[in-house]
């Protein structure tokens, strides 16, 4: 069956903005995304935290319905950053004595150390879904970060075999999406960024990770390949150095950015069996795009790939973005993906 009988739909591709009174925004915008955890950021005390959380979630879920999007998420409300409310919940994680990675963007930045076998103790994410599932009759979807982007993210004093590391972190992944879909998830997307970041690793062993991560799983899955957050990382190349290679996988979704870096939408070709999540909002100006202008970003697609497969979405997460920004973003997106579906209809 077809996720959505409407043609363009909506979606984001996973975070939306916290509120003020959540998280603190400004400490959040002056730092990489944590990888570690990083509860200074948030302004509500432990023992209410989970309350405002589940409180924030809903106005992110209201705001989704009031734009017009098809397909929601949590927003992200509970997390610090994309992949490290997941990846801090594994077994075989020093956390208190964090190691040193750089970043994609050149900063260095605390991560875990491995120092055992990397396990899922438990469901991270199964409650996050069902709270979501619970608020709202639209079609909804979950994020998880990728085993090659958190073995990116990770310093390995145990395993010494990145590839080893990252087919562990897949074993995890398999069982949380697994369970994402037992919860009632529609669609689970997988954040690869780092398969952009280093496209000779990912090549080498992180289509093997992600084709282990998908393993038995039987649900619409998304694969998210970006260049990083606007707010955090400056420019944008003018093509992707992995891309193509995810036709060879089973995740039946692709995430791609196109507004900001205005992406020659011929690469589409190159994605012949997927559906493509097609980014259509820039995320590096507050700027609110007019929905004509959605709407050409998106006709821009079309010579390339039949509307029929396309799925309308930001470049990437909106979390950094002021709120009324987001919604103003979102509701344009919206707009836009109507005016066409409208022509093409």
């Amino acid at each position: 069956m077809p996720l959505s009988k409407t043609l363009l739909p909506t979606t984001l591709v996973g975070s939306y903005a916290q509120p003020d009174w959540l998280i603190n925004r400004d400490m959040l915008s002056k730092r990489m995304p944590p990888r570690v955890r990083a509860s200074e950021l948030w302004r509500v005390p432990l023992e209410w935290l989970e309350q405002a959380q589940d409180d924030a979630t809903l106005l992110a879920i209201r705001d989704q319905e009031r734009a017009g999007l098809d397909i929601l998420t949590d927003g992200e409300m509970r997390r610090e950053s994309y992949s490290n409310r997941f990846a801090t919940a594994l077994d075989g994680l020093d956390l208190d004595n964090p190691g040193k990675v750089i970043s994609r963007s050149g900063h260095e930045v605390l991560v875990p150390r491995i120092v055992g076998k990397i396990r899922r103790k438990h469901a991270v994410q199964v409650r996050d879904i069902q709270f979501l599932r619970a608020n709202t009759d639209r079609k909804i979807k979950i994020t998880v970060p990728g085993p090659f982007t958190m073995t990116q993210q990770a310093v390995d004093e145990f395993y010494k075999d990145e590839k080893a590391v990252s087919l562990d972190y897949a074993a995890a992944v398999n069982e949380e999406i697994k369970d994402l879909f037992a919860a009632g998830a529609d669609v689970v997307q997988i954040d690869e960024p780092w398969m952009q970041a280093s496209p000779d690793k990912a090549r080498a062993y992180g289509v093997t990770a992600l084709n282990r991560a998908l393993d038995g799983v039987r649900g619409t899955t998304a694969v998210h390949i970006c260049f990083g957050y606007a707010a955090l990382v400056a420019g944008r190349p003018e093509g992707y150095s992995f891309l193509p290679e995810l036709e060879q996988t089973p995740v039946q979704q692709v995430s791609i950015e196109t507004a900001q870096s205005k992406l020659d939408c011929s690469v589409l070709q190159k994605l012949p069996s997927k559906t493509v999540l097609l980014g259509v909002l820039d995320l590096s100006t507050p700027e609110i795009e007019t929905p004509e202008t959605v709407a050409e970003r998106i006709r821009r697609a079309l010579p390339f790939i039949s509307p029929d497969r396309l799925i309308i979405a930001p470049d990437c997460g909106l979390k950094y973005l002021p709120r009324e920004v987001a919604f103003g973003k979102m509701k344009a997106m919206a707009d836009g993906a109507k005016i066409v579906r409208t022509e093409l209809q």
